[in-house]
């Protein structure tokens, strides 16, 4: 088969896209060179990074013109980049007593940052500052590392299998089975691969591993992050060797193939090249963006699926504690998640709003793809069970561990048995 699958690398001047996200524009100076603006009215300067694509650059361009017009004494310095080198960046920032006053942050890494003092505690700015009237508890304590808020979330995500019927049905299949389970995934999988299409395009290891373990009432790690959660390694095995069979059968594509992804446009799902991608629900809106046929959504495979599934921060602004300006950097997080008027921009691409009167400000003025969003996160409240802790330091180097035996299993170069070994073995070093 020969098919070509797209994440996102558009170049932009200096700004360089990819599916996780776009590129990075120069950088302004350090925190220390800010100028704040403080309550006695002075100039400010605030430097802001993140990730995204490019629809999510476009639209963060333009909240942050709308928080400028409205602050007049307040410029925002925008940096963004890929996911991917996007924390390159940031590594040698942190580095340098450099970071930017406000932060994109993942979960992957709020621990690691956090806990090296490299975040400010927004708990003193929540309540004040950022107005959490009209928010969840749990909503915000998902950016709590200990009983530290490091990082403030942004919206709500949950993980599931966005597809195109029409080409689903190519294969003879009128449609997925309402409580699928790993056994019918791997039969359709492979039905596709007799029509020549791609079932999907593989699943990032961590994310749904770590949802599998949860099925199994296991987890990636343990309580206080020092090892991993699960002892038997048959789990990783029988979930790694379905992938790594799907692969060889070519229901999914191998690592050289997924190497030249380069953005929505040209994925399979949209090509009709292929079936469906496992991601994010938010994520769901871009790929629709880009389809001339409508796409669906579908639950994630069980049994235990409640178990396994739980609303996570799609992501979070923090704010860097070697800021001069933390203050003037917690009205800006207050602006983004509680103005309804700048969340007629964003309209839910980086979650479903935490805020319930943004949330249903919005809703009646969302296009039908995004209002499926919401519905649908609304349904994994009632059917999800509450996430892990925040991931541990050391944990973004575990997940390129994982990703790399994972590679290794995909091109048929390792066993299951082999990389769970060396899986493990590479865990407990990184975490210890």
């Amino acid at each position: 088969m020969k098919h070509k699958w797209m994440g996102a690398a558009l170049s932009l001047g200096l700004l360089f896209l990819t599916a996780c996200g776009d590129s990075g524009a120069p950088s302004g100076g350090s925190n220390g060179e800010n100028e704040s603006a403080d309550s006695n009215g002075e100039q400010v300067e605030l430097r802001f990074a993140w990730w995204g694509e490019q629809t999510r650059h476009d639209y963060t361009l333009e909240v942050i013109e709308m928080y400028e017009k409205e602050n007049p004494n307040v410029k925002i310095n925008p940096e963004y980049a890929n996911f991917d080198d996007y924390w390159k960046k940031i590594a040698p920032q942190a580095a340098a007593n450099e970071l930017p006053d406000i932060i994109q942050m993942d979960i992957s890494y709020l621990a690691q940052y956090g806990e090296k003092g490299q975040l400010a505690d927004l708990t003193a700015y929540t309540g004040d500052i950022i107005d959490t009237s009209a928010m969840n508890e749990n909503s915000i304590s998902g950016g709590k590392v200990g009983d530290k808020l490091y990082g403030f979330n942004l919206g709500e995500n949950v993980v599931n299998f966005q597809y195109n019927p029409a080409t689903l049905k190519k294969i003879g299949v009128e449609e997925l089975p309402e409580d699928w389970t790993w056994d019918d995934y791997e039969e359709i999988a492979l039905k596709a691969a007799e029509h020549d299409l791609f079932f999907d395009g593989g699943m990032r290891p961590e994310v749904f591993f770590g949802y599998y373990l949860r099925t199994k009432g296991e987890s990636l790690f343990n309580e206080d992050g020092t090892a991993l959660g699960y002892d038997d390694d048959q789990h990783f095995i029988d979930f790694f060797s379905m992938l790594q069979n799907l692969v060889l059968e070519g229901a999914a594509p191998a690592p050289d193939f997924k190497a030249q992804l380069k953005g929505y446009g040209d994925n399979p799902v949209v090509k009709g090249e292929g079936i469906g991608i496992w991601q994010w629900s938010n994520q769901f809106i871009a790929l629709s963006e880009v389809s001339d046929e409508p796409l669906a959504m579908q639950h994630m495979p069980g049994p235990n699926r409640e178990d396994g599934l739980y609303l996570k921060p799609s992501m979070y602004f923090s704010i860097a504690e070697s800021s001069a300006h933390k203050e003037e950097a917690a009205k800006f997080i207050d602006f983004w998640v509680n103005n309804i008027e700048a969340n007629k921009i964003i309209l839910g691409d980086r979650g479903v709003p935490v805020s319930t009167e943004v949330l249903e400000a919005i809703k009646p003025e969302l296009p039908e793809v995004k209002q499926k969003v919401f519905d649908y996160v609304a349904w994994a409240k009632d059917n999800s069970s509450p996430m892990d802790p925040p991931d541990p330091p050391g944990a973004a180097e575990l997940y390129a561990s994982l990703a790399d035996v994972t590679e290794q299993m995909e091109f048929g170069r390792m066993s299951a048995e082999d990389a769970a070994k060396q899986f493990r073995s590479q865990a407990e070093g990184i975490l210890k």
